[in-house]
């Protein structure tokens, strides 16, 4: 696996578990058995999607007694979603032409109707 930000950033995105953890997150810190509670899988389960978000520097986790909890870091989602933007872009322009082609699809259609 290639070991540039991005593909770690979008291999960490990859899993739908991960995805879950982030968007819980996004309410705010939760230690690993609060984030576990939705998911029919064990602590350690769990604790290695932690630290493949860790690494790939989604979240952060910090330790505060005995407990551990980890919170959202969104630098990493900013920086996959302008490298996605420039194709959102790419893909808004060519929408627009082919919406721009087919209305005069219609036009012609419709004149050659009357």
């Amino acid at each position: 696996m290639a070991d540039d930000r991005l593909s770690v950033i979008f291999a960490a995105l990859a899993d739908p578990t991960r995805r879950a953890i982030l968007a819980r997150l996004v309410e705010g810190d939760a230690t690993v058995t609060e984030l576990a509670e939705p998911f029919a899988i064990s602590l350690p389960a769990i604790s290695r999607h932690l630290k493949v978000l860790e690494q790939a520097g989604l979240i952060t986790r910090s330790r505060s007694a005995q407990w551990r909890s980890s919170s959202l870091n969104p630098e990493p989602l900013r920086e996959a979603t302008a490298w996605m933007e420039r194709y959102r872009q790419f893909w808004d322009t060519n929408f627009d032409r082919l919406d721009a082609h087919l209305k005069r699809m219609r036009t012609q259609t419709e004149q050659n109707e009357k």
